[in-house]
């Protein structure tokens, strides 16, 4: 079982609260990620979890047990850092059993749970090798194979992918989340990347200056973010934002819509602008247009949309797409 509650957790450094109150239930099995700007406090709070920082107030449940005052030893809890961490001097076999080593585990016992770990990370043919010999993605593989024989609760994630190339991020993603499927144990992943937030999550938390802004399932927040900075936040590109007269238009203080939700001519529609750059992507085209009287606004179109720097075109917002928020930056549903 891997169920984790947070009640009224908080972390004070000083005068100033990192995390100010935080409500939170995570379901066994679930893949949930923390994630949220530089700053926001997701990293802390899952430091917290972990029993590497303790909490200024509250109490974190694990499985039905006050875990609060637990040392991280005790909480059946396995960690995947940012920096691999490996014993350099060891192999991939020593490293990934290290851990069964340290808790005098029987020494045919941690062959058998390093074979099982290896296989299931495709390392079998690596298991002799020296960290130095092997590429950044089999170094984090290999630090999730030593998680991995400890059988743990929940794997908690900091920023696992950050050090790796563009490449290697979208292969690691894919396999983290089929290791996901696999054992269908409860991960908590904390990442600043949105994308890998929405193609990984069953659940996404949102973070901002310590808080929880909303909690929801990557469409869920997508389709029907509760504010400005969660619109703002989830999407790639970003939505684009209307105030003044043609927000009140929609009868909203501020108006939202995503680049995907332009419609596009170059003969007429609801708002007239100048193409300024555009970045031809092969399938889509994103075009920056300066909108007259409103500002530089964001559309999708497709790869084969015919358009050049400085050409007139047309943006219609579908009426059945647009977000509205109130003067205070809530959501008006």
């Amino acid at each position: 079982m891997g169920n984790i509650t947070l009640r009224n957790v908080s972390k004070v450094f000083g005068a100033h609260a990192v995390i100010p109150s935080i409500d939170l239930n995570i379901n066994d099995g679930e893949f949930v990620v923390f994630v949220g700007p530089s700053g926001c406090g997701k990293s802390t709070l899952l430091r917290l979890i972990a029993g590497l920082e303790d909490v200024s107030d509250g109490e974190i449940v694990i499985d039905g047990k006050n875990a609060t005052e637990l040392p991280p030893a005790q909480r059946g809890l396995s960690m995947v850092f940012q920096s691999y961490a490996l014993y350099p001097h060891m192999s991939v076999r020593s490293n990934i059993g290290f851990p069964l080593k340290m808790a005098n585990e029987d020494k045919a016992v941690i062959d058998k749970k390093v074979a099982d770990a290896a296989r299931v990370l495709n390392l079998t043919d690596y298991l002799d090798r020296k960290p130095r010999q092997l590429s950044g993605g089999q170094r984090q593989r290999v630090a999730i194979g030593r998680a991995i024989v400890r059988q743990p609760k929940a794997f908690l994630f900091d920023e696992p992918l950050s050090n790796l190339d563009a490449a290697l991020r979208v292969n690691m993603r894919l396999e983290i989340s089929q290791l996901h499927q696999d054992l269908k144990t409860t991960m908590v992943y904390v990442t600043h990347d949105q994308v890998e937030a929405m193609t990984m999550a069953d659940k996404i938390v949102v973070l901002n200056r310590g808080r929880i802004e909303q909690v929801g399932s990557p469409l869920d927040l997508y389709h029907k973010p509760d504010n400005l900075f969660v619109a703002g936040f989830i999407g790639s590109p970003r939505m684009n934002f209307v105030s003044g007269a043609p927000a009140t238009a929609y009868q909203a203080h501020t108006m939202g819509i995503r680049p995907e939700h332009l419609v596009l001519s170059k003969e007429s529609g609801t708002w007239g602008g100048t193409v300024g750059v555009a970045e031809h992507l092969g399938s889509d085209t994103f075009l920056h247009v300066n909108v007259d009287n409103i500002g530089t606004m964001t559309a999708r179109v497709g790869g084969d949309f015919a358009v050049t720097h400085g050409d007139r075109v047309f943006l219609t917002p579908d009426a059945q797409r647009v977000h509205r928020f109130d003067d205070k930056g809530l959501a008006v549903r």
